[in-house]
């Protein structure tokens, strides 16, 4: 017997008491579930929806999702990127039969990076401790200078270059009025575990590969050395200090979006990647058409701004920052909130 509805369960697998562990996926058991499941429900492939709706999820990778990992995101809850996974999870299967295309972002690393330690000594040798910000007067006094052991593994520069680009790198964070240079922990690195995917996240998104017919779409970002790159569409700093391109906007992805008729967004850090990247949506919407802002979708309850107890606290401007975005004409919703 089979039956067609809005809202559909939660299929058996599922274990929120699993989302904040690492798992296997067992694939080939769940490929095979989501077919079934496509027939009980009466799930039509993708390519048939007549509202196409895009799902961005921004970073939900072990490093920033799993307790006692490199970059927890605990909220204002401690727990925050868990719960959030857990609601963001159950959305994804509730609305499975009305997520056309979903497209996730993966933070990208290696260590020679500069928002890493190796990058920087002091006069002593000694490199920064994580959450230490780096200001334009940091550099001009000397107290955090290049570490010239990576001058060599960085291509084509050389000491000079790197000590006046670093200048350059924060006094353009300054003018634009963004977080000054964070020095993160070693994070997202390349090939580790931390890099990947949330298990439950994963399961979930390949069930609605299977079920829909509709490849997820994996977009990298951060792997350049010279500049942090929060927003998946561009980088922070685009132009070295001679005013010479070194990075650039990801405008193929913008363009795609923009074409949705719906676009959902949700992931981590509210207050970093997430934020960067509906600004940058923001931007060229605003650029274009403000009235297209009203079919961007911020799943709220999904998302949460980074928390270090007793060194930072993101909240407040995380909020701020989406009041914003609402007053921009982006509607701000829940996981329980059923697409239509």
């Amino acid at each position: 017997m089979t039956e067609k509805i809005d809202s559909l369960p939660i299929p058996p697998h599922f274990n929120p008491q699993r989302v904040g562990k690492v798992w296997r996926v067992r694939y080939q058991i769940r490929a095979q579930e989501a077919e079934q499941w496509a027939k009980q429900y009466k799930i039509q492939p993708a390519s048939q929806d007549q509202l196409k709706t895009c799902l961005i999820l921004i970073d939900v990778q072990n490093t920033f999702c799993i307790p006692e990992f490199e970059l927890f995101v605990g909220g204002a809850s401690g727990n925050g990127a868990v719960e959030d996974n857990i609601r963001l999870c159950e959305f994804i299967y509730r609305n499975l039969n009305k997520i056309s295309h979903i497209i996730v972002t993966l933070d990208t690393h290696t260590a020679f990076q500069i928002f890493h330690p190796i990058f920087w000594i002091n006069q002593q040798g000694e490199h920064p401790t994580p959450a230490t910000l780096i200001s334009v007067e940091d550099i001009q006094n000397h107290i955090w200078k290049v570490n010239p052991k990576v001058i060599n593994r960085i291509l084509g520069a050389d000491e000079n270059t790197l000590e006046q680009y670093a200048l350059h790198y924060a006094q353009t964070l300054a003018k634009k009025g963004q977080y000054p240079l964070t020095v993160w922990p070693y994070h997202s690195m390349l090939g580790g575990i931390g890099h990947g995917l949330v298990s439950a996240v994963e399961e979930a998104l390949f069930f609605h590969t299977i079920s829909r017919c509709s490849q997820v779409q994996f977009e990298i970002k951060g792997n350049h050395p010279l500049t942090e790159n929060y927003s998946v569409l561009q980088p922070e700093v685009l132009e070295n200090m001679h005013g010479e391109t070194m990075a650039q906007k990801n405008k193929q992805l913008i363009e795609q979006i923009l074409n949705f008729d719906r676009i959902l967004i949700a992931g981590q850090a509210k207050s970093h990647c997430v934020a960067w990247t509906i600004d940058n949506l923001l931007t060229e919407i605003q650029g274009r058409n403000s009235n297209l802002a009203q079919k961007v979708y911020l799943l709220e309850d999904c998302t949460s701004p980074v928390v270090i107890p007793d060194i930072v606290d993101y909240t407040e401007q995380a909020n701020l920052t989406f009041q914003r975005f609402a007053t921009a004409g982006m509607q701000i919703i829940n996981s329980f909130n059923l697409l239509e």
